[in-house]
Formats: structure tokens, C-alpha cells, sequence
């Protein structure tokens, strides 16, 4: 994970995410379309995905396997466009580390 722990790459892609989706609102405006988005990170026996739960940012298993990481990023709003955007950034810095993850969506 070159050097850094698991929580600082948390850290980054959330920090990423968060830019990531605050410029597509700035780009675009908050899209009505209300739904929500997620990272899933497989396997969840990975030693990455063990960390991060042993620090309480995911809880227990998905129900599609591994681990869910819901709105990374935090944006406060119900447009699944701007949560998808968020989220594919978090899976692009973890790939980044060579971490698998898949962003996830589904409307509300």
C-alpha cells in the first residue's frame, strides 16, 4: 500500500471524492434524479477491508460481498448523479493502490 495505512488512503479518496463531486455541482448543478451510490470493496477478508472495519468505517458484510463504503465523499445531497461521480473518484485512488473496488448505484 506504499506506505501509507489504510486510513490515510481512506482519507485521500474521500478527499477526492468530495472534490469530485462539489465541481460536477459547480459544473452542472444537482440533477433531480435521487438515488444513491457506494463503493464495494471485495474480497472483504482483504487486509484493507479488515482495517477499515476494524476502524468503524464500514459495518459487516455487503450484500453483494465484501464491504460497502456508502457516500464517500459526504456530500449532503439526493442526486445520484453527483454520489456516482463521488464514488467512481474513490475507486480510481484506490485502484490506484492496486485495491479492488466497484462503485455501486441504484435509484431511490
Amino acid at each position: 500500500m506504499q506506505n501509507k495505512s489504510t486510513l490515510e488512503i481512506h482519507a485521500e479518496a474521500e478527499s477526492v471524492a468530495k472534490q469530485a463531486g462539489e465541481q460536477y455541482i459547480a459544473e452542472h448543478g444537482e440533477p433531480m434524479y435521487c438515488g444513491f451510490a457506494w463503493v464495494n470493496i471485495a474480497p472483504g477478508t482483504s487486509k484493507f477491508a479488515r482495517e477499515l472495519k476494524k476502524a468503524g468505517v464500514v459495518r459487516g458484510r455487503s450484500y453483494y460481498g465484501g464491504v460497502d463504503v456508502w457516500n464517500p465523499g459526504g456530500i449532503p445531497t439526493q442526486s445520484m448523479d453527483v454520489k456516482e461521480i463521488a464514488a467512481d473518484a474513490y475507486v480510481k485512488v484506490l485502484g490506484n493502490y492496486g485495491i479492488r473496488a466497484t462503485m455501486m448505484s441504484r435509484a431511490d
